[in-house]
Protein backbone atom coordinates (compact mmCIF):
# COMPACT_ATOMS: atom_id res chain seq x y z
CA UNK A 1 0.00 0.00 0.00
CA UNK A 2 1.60 3.25 -0.89
CA UNK A 3 1.54 6.24 1.42
CA UNK A 4 1.53 9.52 1.36
CA UNK A 5 4.71 10.07 1.82
CA UNK A 6 6.17 7.29 -0.83
CA UNK A 7 3.85 10.03 -3.08
CA UNK A 8 5.48 12.99 -2.07
CA UNK A 9 8.60 11.52 -2.27
CA UNK A 10 7.85 10.28 -6.14
CA UNK A 11 7.07 13.76 -7.44
CA UNK A 12 10.06 14.83 -6.55
CA UNK A 13 12.27 11.90 -7.96
CA UNK A 14 9.94 12.14 -11.14
CA UNK A 15 11.70 15.66 -11.84
CA UNK A 16 14.98 15.09 -11.13
CA UNK A 17 15.65 11.49 -12.21
CA UNK A 18 16.60 10.37 -16.06
CA UNK A 19 14.02 7.67 -15.80
CA UNK A 20 10.30 6.80 -14.57
CA UNK A 21 11.46 3.39 -13.34
CA UNK A 22 14.49 4.67 -11.46
CA UNK A 23 12.14 7.10 -9.91
CA UNK A 24 9.74 4.52 -8.84
CA UNK A 25 12.28 1.94 -7.69
CA UNK A 26 13.75 5.11 -5.29
CA UNK A 27 10.45 6.10 -4.19
CA UNK A 28 9.30 2.07 -3.09
CA UNK A 29 7.12 1.36 -5.48
CA UNK A 30 6.36 -0.32 -9.46
CA UNK A 31 6.63 1.73 -11.98
CA UNK A 32 3.09 1.16 -12.94
CA UNK A 33 1.68 2.41 -9.73
CA UNK A 34 3.91 5.07 -10.07
CA UNK A 35 2.60 6.35 -13.52
CA UNK A 36 -0.99 6.08 -12.26
CA UNK A 37 -0.30 8.54 -9.72
CA UNK A 38 1.70 10.77 -11.91
CA UNK A 39 -1.46 10.88 -14.36
CA UNK A 40 -4.21 11.12 -11.66
CA UNK A 41 -2.35 13.76 -9.82
CA UNK A 42 -4.01 12.76 -6.52
CA UNK A 43 -1.87 11.24 -3.42
CA UNK A 44 -3.16 8.24 -1.84
CA UNK A 45 -5.17 9.33 1.03
CA UNK A 46 -7.23 11.86 -1.51
CA UNK A 47 -8.62 8.77 -3.72
CA UNK A 48 -9.14 5.92 -0.65
CA UNK A 49 -12.73 5.80 0.04
CA UNK A 50 -14.52 6.13 3.57
CA UNK A 51 -14.47 3.15 5.47
CA UNK A 52 -18.40 3.66 6.12
CA UNK A 53 -19.40 -0.18 6.70
CA UNK A 54 -19.61 -3.04 9.22
CA UNK A 55 -16.75 -5.62 9.71
CA UNK A 56 -19.38 -7.50 11.88
CA UNK A 57 -22.53 -7.71 14.03
CA UNK A 58 -23.76 -4.85 15.55
CA UNK A 59 -23.84 -5.86 18.95
CA UNK A 60 -25.97 -2.84 19.89
CA UNK A 61 -27.97 -4.03 17.40
CA UNK A 62 -32.16 -4.00 18.88
CA UNK A 63 -30.97 -2.07 21.89
CA UNK A 64 -29.80 0.89 20.65
CA UNK A 65 -33.20 2.43 19.86
CA UNK A 66 -34.17 2.31 22.96
CA UNK A 67 -31.14 3.98 24.50
CA UNK A 68 -31.29 6.39 22.15
CA UNK A 69 -34.78 7.21 23.76
CA UNK A 70 -33.59 7.30 27.16
CA UNK A 71 -31.35 9.68 25.88
CA UNK A 72 -33.24 11.86 24.24
CA UNK A 73 -35.45 11.90 27.56
CA UNK A 74 -32.68 12.36 30.09
CA UNK A 75 -29.79 13.70 28.44
CA UNK A 76 -27.70 13.88 31.38
CA UNK A 77 -27.98 10.08 31.60
CA UNK A 78 -24.28 7.96 31.97
CA UNK A 79 -23.78 5.33 30.02
CA UNK A 80 -22.47 2.67 32.29
CA UNK A 81 -25.90 2.83 34.71
CA UNK A 82 -28.13 3.15 31.07
CA UNK A 83 -26.03 0.04 30.10
CA UNK A 84 -26.47 -1.94 33.39
CA UNK A 85 -30.34 -0.71 33.19
CA UNK A 86 -30.65 -2.32 29.77
CA UNK A 87 -28.56 -5.44 30.92
CA UNK A 88 -31.54 -6.26 33.63
CA UNK A 89 -34.41 -5.46 31.28
CA UNK A 90 -32.72 -7.90 28.38
CA UNK A 91 -30.89 -10.96 30.10
CA UNK A 92 -27.94 -12.23 28.26
CA UNK A 93 -28.50 -9.45 25.41
CA UNK A 94 -25.93 -7.36 25.98
CA UNK A 95 -22.24 -8.74 27.53
CA UNK A 96 -19.99 -6.75 29.49
CA UNK A 97 -17.23 -6.47 26.96
CA UNK A 98 -20.06 -4.64 24.73
CA UNK A 99 -19.48 -1.61 27.16
CA UNK A 100 -17.03 0.64 25.38
CA UNK A 101 -18.88 0.05 22.43
CA UNK A 102 -21.74 1.33 23.88
CA UNK A 103 -20.22 4.50 25.51
CA UNK A 104 -18.72 5.62 21.87
CA UNK A 105 -22.24 4.96 20.37
CA UNK A 106 -22.90 7.47 22.96
CA UNK A 107 -20.26 10.00 22.12
CA UNK A 108 -20.79 9.89 18.92
CA UNK A 109 -25.02 10.66 18.95
CA UNK A 110 -24.08 13.28 21.32
CA UNK A 111 -21.73 14.50 19.29
CA UNK A 112 -24.01 14.57 16.13
CA UNK A 113 -27.68 14.73 17.60
CA UNK A 114 -26.94 15.55 21.30
CA UNK A 115 -28.82 18.61 22.69
CA UNK A 116 -26.06 21.52 22.76
CA UNK A 117 -23.65 21.93 25.00
CA UNK A 118 -22.95 25.30 27.85
CA UNK A 119 -21.04 28.00 26.25
CA UNK A 120 -18.52 29.57 27.67
CA UNK A 121 -17.55 33.29 26.95
CA UNK A 122 -13.66 34.85 27.61
CA UNK A 123 -14.38 38.42 29.64
CA UNK A 124 -12.11 41.63 29.37
CA UNK A 125 -11.45 42.61 32.34
CA UNK A 126 -10.16 46.01 33.13
CA UNK A 127 -7.75 48.12 35.40
CA UNK A 128 -9.05 49.04 39.14
CA UNK A 129 -12.78 47.66 37.53
CA UNK A 130 -13.53 44.42 39.59
CA UNK A 131 -12.28 42.49 43.05
CA UNK A 132 -13.40 38.86 43.62
CA UNK A 133 -13.95 37.68 46.83
CA UNK A 134 -14.44 33.69 48.70
CA UNK A 135 -13.51 31.08 51.01
CA UNK A 136 -11.71 28.06 50.33
CA UNK A 137 -10.85 24.78 52.40
CA UNK A 138 -7.41 24.27 53.36
CA UNK A 139 -8.74 20.57 55.58
CA UNK A 140 -6.53 18.62 52.09
CA UNK A 141 -3.63 20.17 53.02
CA UNK A 142 -2.72 18.69 56.47
CA UNK A 143 -1.73 21.42 58.56
CA UNK A 144 -0.92 21.31 62.09
CA UNK A 145 -0.30 23.56 64.83
CA UNK A 146 2.06 22.40 67.50
CA UNK A 147 1.17 19.06 66.55
CA UNK A 148 -2.95 19.74 66.16
CA UNK A 149 -5.18 19.62 63.58
CA UNK A 150 -5.75 23.14 62.48
CA UNK A 151 -9.35 23.03 60.39
CA UNK A 152 -9.71 26.39 59.12
CA UNK A 153 -10.55 28.07 55.94
CA UNK A 154 -8.81 30.96 54.15
CA UNK A 155 -10.58 34.00 53.18
CA UNK A 156 -9.33 34.63 49.40
CA UNK A 157 -9.08 38.23 47.75
CA UNK A 158 -8.45 38.19 44.21
CA UNK A 159 -8.16 41.61 41.38
CA UNK A 160 -9.84 40.33 38.09
CA UNK A 161 -7.04 42.35 35.74
CA UNK A 162 -4.01 41.79 37.54
CA UNK A 163 -4.55 38.71 39.59
CA UNK A 164 -2.92 40.23 42.81
CA UNK A 165 -4.31 38.20 45.85
CA UNK A 166 -4.12 37.86 49.59
CA UNK A 167 -5.52 36.12 52.14
CA UNK A 168 -6.40 36.07 55.63
CA UNK A 169 -7.27 32.49 57.81
CA UNK A 170 -10.84 32.02 58.80
CA UNK A 171 -13.07 29.49 60.28
CA UNK A 172 -16.87 29.67 59.15
CA UNK A 173 -18.07 31.65 56.24
CA UNK A 174 -19.49 33.92 58.80
CA UNK A 175 -20.09 38.16 58.23
CA UNK A 176 -17.64 38.45 60.47
CA UNK A 177 -15.14 36.46 58.97
CA UNK A 178 -15.78 38.36 55.44
CA UNK A 179 -16.17 41.59 57.00
CA UNK A 180 -12.35 40.86 58.33
CA UNK A 181 -10.79 39.94 55.65
CA UNK A 182 -12.31 41.56 52.35
CA UNK A 183 -11.27 44.70 54.64
CA UNK A 184 -7.91 43.74 55.68
CA UNK A 185 -7.38 43.00 52.10
CA UNK A 186 -8.84 46.27 50.82
CA UNK A 187 -6.21 48.04 53.35
CA UNK A 188 -3.10 45.69 52.35
CA UNK A 189 -4.09 46.71 48.47
CA UNK A 190 -3.84 50.35 49.58
CA UNK A 191 -7.18 51.22 47.45
CA UNK A 192 -10.64 50.19 46.17
CA UNK A 193 -12.48 48.52 43.21
CA UNK A 194 -15.42 49.40 41.24
CA UNK A 195 -16.86 46.39 42.04
CA UNK A 196 -16.88 43.55 44.11
CA UNK A 197 -18.22 39.67 43.00
CA UNK A 198 -18.83 37.26 46.06
CA UNK A 199 -20.17 33.83 45.42
CA UNK A 200 -23.62 32.97 47.11
CA UNK A 201 -22.43 33.03 50.47
CA UNK A 202 -25.63 33.33 52.97
CA UNK A 203 -23.77 36.20 54.88
CA UNK A 204 -24.08 38.29 52.04
CA UNK A 205 -26.88 36.76 49.67
CA UNK A 206 -30.22 36.49 50.17
CA UNK A 207 -32.11 33.33 49.26
CA UNK A 208 -34.01 33.80 46.21
CA UNK A 209 -37.19 35.29 46.03
CA UNK A 210 -36.32 37.50 48.62
CA UNK A 211 -37.34 41.68 48.12
CA UNK A 212 -33.78 42.90 48.45
CA UNK A 213 -30.54 40.66 46.60
CA UNK A 214 -28.18 41.19 49.48
CA UNK A 215 -28.25 41.10 52.97
CA UNK A 216 -28.52 44.66 54.78
CA UNK A 217 -25.17 44.02 56.77
CA UNK A 218 -23.22 42.88 53.41
CA UNK A 219 -24.95 46.19 51.55
CA UNK A 220 -24.11 48.60 54.46
CA UNK A 221 -19.93 47.38 54.23
CA UNK A 222 -19.96 47.85 50.91
CA UNK A 223 -21.28 51.57 50.64
CA UNK A 224 -18.96 52.43 53.61
CA UNK A 225 -15.91 51.59 51.16
CA UNK A 226 -18.08 52.86 47.93
CA UNK A 227 -18.08 49.53 46.05
CA UNK A 228 -21.00 47.92 43.59
CA UNK A 229 -21.99 44.23 44.73
CA UNK A 230 -21.77 41.61 41.99
CA UNK A 231 -22.71 37.79 42.88
CA UNK A 232 -22.58 34.63 40.92
CA UNK A 233 -25.98 32.51 40.46
CA UNK A 234 -26.34 29.43 42.13
CA UNK A 235 -24.19 26.48 41.25
CA UNK A 236 -22.36 28.12 38.84
CA UNK A 237 -19.09 28.84 40.12
CA UNK A 238 -17.33 29.64 36.87
CA UNK A 239 -19.27 32.75 36.77
CA UNK A 240 -16.56 33.63 40.01
CA UNK A 241 -13.62 31.74 37.80
CA UNK A 242 -10.69 34.42 38.46
CA UNK A 243 -11.67 33.93 42.25
CA UNK A 244 -11.86 29.79 41.85
CA UNK A 245 -8.70 29.52 39.34
CA UNK A 246 -7.13 31.41 42.41
CA UNK A 247 -8.35 28.98 44.90
CA UNK A 248 -6.77 26.36 42.98
CA UNK A 249 -3.18 27.82 41.96
CA UNK A 250 -2.95 28.42 45.60
CA UNK A 251 -3.97 25.96 47.08
CA UNK A 252 -1.28 23.94 44.66
CA UNK A 253 1.43 26.81 45.68
CA UNK A 254 1.00 26.05 49.18
CA UNK A 255 0.98 22.18 49.16
CA UNK A 256 4.47 22.56 47.03
CA UNK A 257 6.03 24.94 49.47
CA UNK A 258 5.04 22.56 52.53
CA UNK A 259 6.55 19.78 50.58
CA UNK A 260 9.42 22.24 49.83
CA UNK A 261 9.29 22.75 53.67
CA UNK A 262 9.84 19.45 54.72
CA UNK A 263 6.95 19.87 57.20
CA UNK A 264 3.23 20.68 57.78
CA UNK A 265 3.33 21.58 61.25
CA UNK A 266 3.75 24.77 62.54
CA UNK A 267 4.58 25.93 65.98
CA UNK A 268 2.03 28.75 66.48
CA UNK A 269 -0.36 29.92 64.52
CA UNK A 270 1.64 32.96 63.84
CA UNK A 271 4.31 31.20 62.10
CA UNK A 272 1.43 29.87 60.03
CA UNK A 273 0.12 33.15 59.07
CA UNK A 274 3.29 34.74 58.12
CA UNK A 275 4.38 31.88 55.94
CA UNK A 276 1.29 32.55 53.91
CA UNK A 277 1.72 36.43 53.99
CA UNK A 278 5.31 35.52 52.40
CA UNK A 279 4.05 32.54 49.67
CA UNK A 280 1.65 35.60 48.61
CA UNK A 281 4.12 37.84 48.10
CA UNK A 282 6.08 35.96 46.01
CA UNK A 283 3.06 35.06 43.76
CA UNK A 284 2.43 38.64 43.54
CA UNK A 285 5.91 39.31 42.48
CA UNK A 286 5.50 38.62 38.92
CA UNK A 287 2.29 41.28 39.04
CA UNK A 288 3.72 44.20 39.53
CA UNK A 289 3.39 46.07 36.18
CA UNK A 290 -0.36 45.26 35.98
CA UNK A 291 -0.71 46.32 39.26
CA UNK A 292 0.81 49.76 38.92
CA UNK A 293 -1.95 49.91 36.24
CA UNK A 294 -4.69 49.45 38.54
CA UNK A 295 -2.89 50.93 41.18
CA UNK A 296 -3.47 54.46 38.98
CA UNK A 297 -7.14 54.06 38.89
CA UNK A 298 -7.90 52.38 41.93
CA UNK A 299 -10.37 54.57 44.32
CA UNK A 300 -9.43 55.60 47.61
CA UNK A 301 -9.88 54.22 51.26
CA UNK A 302 -12.09 55.94 53.98
CA UNK A 303 -10.14 57.21 57.08
CA UNK A 304 -10.53 54.58 59.11
CA UNK A 305 -12.15 50.53 59.32
CA UNK A 306 -15.51 49.78 59.39
CA UNK A 307 -15.78 48.38 62.88
CA UNK A 308 -19.64 46.88 62.82
CA UNK A 309 -19.92 43.71 64.99
CA UNK A 310 -22.95 41.63 64.86
CA UNK A 311 -25.22 42.89 67.87
CA UNK A 312 -27.71 40.83 69.45
CA UNK A 313 -29.53 40.93 73.32
CA UNK A 314 -29.62 37.87 74.88
CA UNK A 315 -31.34 36.78 78.00
CA UNK A 316 -29.20 34.99 80.93
CA UNK A 317 -30.78 32.02 81.41
CA UNK A 318 -31.02 29.89 85.13
CA UNK A 319 -28.05 27.90 84.22
CA UNK A 320 -25.24 31.15 83.78
CA UNK A 321 -25.38 31.04 80.84
CA UNK A 322 -26.27 32.46 77.05
CA UNK A 323 -27.36 31.41 73.78
CA UNK A 324 -25.09 32.83 71.16
CA UNK A 325 -24.38 31.37 67.40
CA UNK A 326 -25.63 28.34 68.52
CA UNK A 327 -23.27 27.60 71.09
CA UNK A 328 -23.36 28.36 74.51
CA UNK A 329 -21.09 30.55 76.44
CA UNK A 330 -21.25 31.08 80.84
CA UNK A 331 -21.74 34.64 82.56
CA UNK A 332 -20.97 35.87 85.65
CA UNK A 333 -24.31 34.58 88.13
CA UNK A 334 -25.36 38.15 88.84
CA UNK A 335 -26.76 38.59 85.50
CA UNK A 336 -28.99 35.55 85.39
CA UNK A 337 -32.61 36.89 84.22
CA UNK A 338 -31.12 40.18 82.46
CA UNK A 339 -31.10 40.86 79.08
CA UNK A 340 -27.24 41.73 78.14
CA UNK A 341 -26.00 42.56 74.56
CA UNK A 342 -23.55 40.58 72.77
CA UNK A 343 -21.42 42.09 70.44
CA UNK A 344 -19.56 39.31 68.02
CA UNK A 345 -16.50 39.55 66.16
CA UNK A 346 -14.37 37.02 64.36
CA UNK A 347 -12.45 35.74 66.79
CA UNK A 348 -14.20 36.54 70.05
CA UNK A 349 -17.57 38.33 71.61
CA UNK A 350 -17.94 41.00 74.04
CA UNK A 351 -20.68 41.16 76.52
CA UNK A 352 -22.03 44.51 77.35
CA UNK A 353 -24.97 45.49 79.86
CA UNK A 354 -26.35 48.81 79.69
CA UNK A 355 -22.95 50.95 78.62
CA UNK A 356 -20.53 48.74 80.57
CA UNK A 357 -18.30 45.95 78.91
CA UNK A 358 -18.58 43.31 81.25
CA UNK A 359 -16.44 40.82 79.45
CA UNK A 360 -14.63 39.49 76.27
CA UNK A 361 -14.74 35.77 75.73
CA UNK A 362 -13.11 33.54 72.77
CA UNK A 363 -15.63 32.64 70.01
CA UNK A 364 -16.42 29.14 69.45
CA UNK A 365 -15.69 27.81 66.22
CA UNK A 366 -18.69 25.44 64.78
CA UNK A 367 -22.28 25.08 66.27
CA UNK A 368 -23.15 23.13 69.22
CA UNK A 369 -19.88 23.98 71.45
CA UNK A 370 -19.99 25.17 74.66
CA UNK A 371 -17.19 27.21 76.97
CA UNK A 372 -18.19 27.47 80.39
CA UNK A 373 -15.68 29.26 82.75
CA UNK A 374 -15.42 27.85 86.46
CA UNK A 375 -15.17 31.36 87.80
CA UNK A 376 -18.84 31.88 86.65
CA UNK A 377 -20.48 29.27 88.39
CA UNK A 378 -18.02 28.13 91.21
CA UNK A 379 -19.56 30.42 94.38
CA UNK A 380 -22.61 28.38 93.42
CA UNK A 381 -21.07 24.73 93.11
CA UNK A 382 -18.94 25.06 96.00
CA UNK A 383 -22.93 25.38 97.68
CA UNK A 384 -24.52 22.79 95.80
CA UNK A 385 -21.68 19.79 95.15
CA UNK A 386 -24.27 17.49 95.05
CA UNK A 387 -24.99 18.73 91.25
CA UNK A 388 -21.18 18.40 90.51
CA UNK A 389 -20.87 14.79 89.48
CA UNK A 390 -23.54 15.16 86.98
CA UNK A 391 -22.86 18.76 85.51
CA UNK A 392 -23.67 18.76 82.12
CA UNK A 393 -20.62 21.16 81.71
CA UNK A 394 -18.50 19.60 84.22
CA UNK A 395 -15.45 19.04 81.63
CA UNK A 396 -14.86 22.49 82.01
CA UNK A 397 -14.20 22.65 85.38
CA UNK A 398 -11.29 20.93 84.50
CA UNK A 399 -8.76 24.23 83.91
CA UNK A 400 -5.78 21.49 83.64
CA UNK A 401 -5.14 17.81 83.48
CA UNK A 402 -3.50 18.25 87.25
CA UNK A 403 -6.87 19.67 88.38
CA UNK A 404 -8.80 16.51 86.62
CA UNK A 405 -6.49 14.13 88.45
CA UNK A 406 -6.50 15.84 92.22
CA UNK A 407 -10.32 15.75 91.44
CA UNK A 408 -9.74 11.43 90.77
CA UNK A 409 -7.20 11.11 93.48
CA UNK A 410 -10.10 12.20 96.03
CA UNK A 411 -12.41 9.99 94.83
CA UNK A 412 -10.19 7.15 95.58
CA UNK A 413 -10.51 7.73 99.31
CA UNK A 414 -13.48 9.94 99.61
CA UNK A 415 -17.39 9.34 99.13
CA UNK A 416 -18.31 11.00 95.53
CA UNK A 417 -19.89 13.58 97.70
CA UNK A 418 -17.35 14.54 99.61
CA UNK A 419 -14.55 14.36 96.82
CA UNK A 420 -16.63 16.98 95.06
CA UNK A 421 -17.01 19.26 97.81
CA UNK A 422 -13.16 18.82 98.95
CA UNK A 423 -12.26 19.37 94.78
CA UNK A 424 -14.62 22.38 94.57
CA UNK A 425 -13.22 24.20 97.49
CA UNK A 426 -9.47 23.70 95.31
CA UNK A 427 -11.08 25.23 92.65
CA UNK A 428 -13.03 28.52 94.50
CA UNK A 429 -9.38 28.88 95.62
CA UNK A 430 -7.90 28.91 92.24
CA UNK A 431 -10.63 31.19 91.29
CA UNK A 432 -9.65 33.80 93.69
CA UNK A 433 -6.17 33.64 94.31
CA UNK A 434 -3.96 32.31 91.58
CA UNK A 435 -5.15 29.38 89.00
CA UNK A 436 -1.35 28.83 88.18
CA UNK A 437 -0.09 28.59 91.70
CA UNK A 438 -3.04 26.09 92.92
CA UNK A 439 -1.70 24.09 89.47
CA UNK A 440 1.63 24.07 90.87
CA UNK A 441 0.88 23.22 94.45
CA UNK A 442 -1.62 20.31 92.65
CA UNK A 443 1.47 18.99 90.62
CA UNK A 444 3.60 18.93 93.29
CA UNK A 445 1.06 17.23 95.53
CA UNK A 446 0.16 14.31 92.64
CA UNK A 447 3.93 13.90 91.68
CA UNK A 448 5.49 13.33 95.14
CA UNK A 449 1.57 11.08 96.45
CA UNK A 450 0.77 13.78 98.99
CA UNK A 451 -2.45 13.61 100.23
CA UNK A 452 -4.46 16.45 98.12
CA UNK A 453 -6.82 18.77 100.27
CA UNK A 454 -7.78 22.01 100.55
CA UNK A 455 -5.77 22.75 103.62
CA UNK A 456 -2.49 20.61 102.10
CA UNK A 457 -3.04 23.42 99.17
CA UNK A 458 -3.31 26.05 100.85
CA UNK A 459 -0.52 25.45 103.21
CA UNK A 460 1.46 24.76 99.89
CA UNK A 461 0.92 27.98 98.86
CA UNK A 462 1.77 29.26 101.87
CA UNK A 463 4.99 28.15 101.96
CA UNK A 464 5.66 28.43 97.97
CA UNK A 465 6.92 24.76 98.41
CA UNK A 466 5.41 23.55 95.25
CA UNK A 467 7.88 24.46 92.76
CA UNK A 468 10.77 22.52 93.15
CA UNK A 469 12.52 22.43 89.77
CA UNK A 470 15.34 20.57 89.26
CA UNK A 471 18.13 21.23 87.32
CA UNK A 472 19.18 18.45 84.90
CA UNK A 473 22.73 18.83 83.70
CA UNK A 474 23.35 16.53 80.73
CA UNK A 475 26.84 15.62 79.40
CA UNK A 476 27.90 16.06 76.32
CA UNK A 477 28.88 12.96 74.32
CA UNK A 478 31.88 12.56 72.63
CA UNK A 479 31.66 10.65 69.64
CA UNK A 480 35.10 9.16 70.09
CA UNK A 481 33.51 6.58 72.28
CA UNK A 482 31.30 5.09 69.37
CA UNK A 483 34.04 4.66 67.73
CA UNK A 484 36.22 2.88 70.19
CA UNK A 485 32.90 0.77 70.63
CA UNK A 486 32.87 -0.40 67.03
CA UNK A 487 36.48 -1.51 67.07
CA UNK A 488 35.84 -3.70 70.28
CA UNK A 489 33.46 -5.38 68.76
CA UNK A 490 34.86 -6.14 65.87
CA UNK A 491 38.13 -7.28 67.52
CA UNK A 492 35.64 -9.84 70.20
CA UNK A 493 33.97 -11.14 66.57
CA UNK A 494 37.49 -12.10 65.13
Amino acid sequence: MVTDQQYRRLMRLAMTEKTMKIAASKAGMDEKTARKYLVGGKSPSQIAQAHEWRTRKDPLEGIWPEAREYLLENPGLEGKYLFKALQRKYPGALADSVLRTFHRRIRNWRALEGPAKEVFFPQEHYPGKLSASDFTSMKALGITIAGQYFNHLIYHFVLTYSNWETGFVAFSESFESFSGGFQSALWQLGGVTVEHRTDCLSACVRPIGSEDEFTERYQALLNYYGLKAQKINPGEAHENGDCEQSHHRFKRTVNQALLLRGSRDFKTRKDYENFLTNLFAELNSGRRDRLAEEMKVLKRLPERHLDAPQKDRVKVTRFSTIHVGHNIYSVPSRLIGELVQVRLYVEHLELWYGQKKIEELPRIRGRGGHRIEYRHVIDWLVRKPGAFESYRYMSDMFPTSYFRMAYDALKERLSNLRASHEYLKILDLAAKTSESKVNDALKFAVENSKPIYLESIEKLLETNSAVTWQAVAVKAVDLNDYDKLLVQNSEGAS
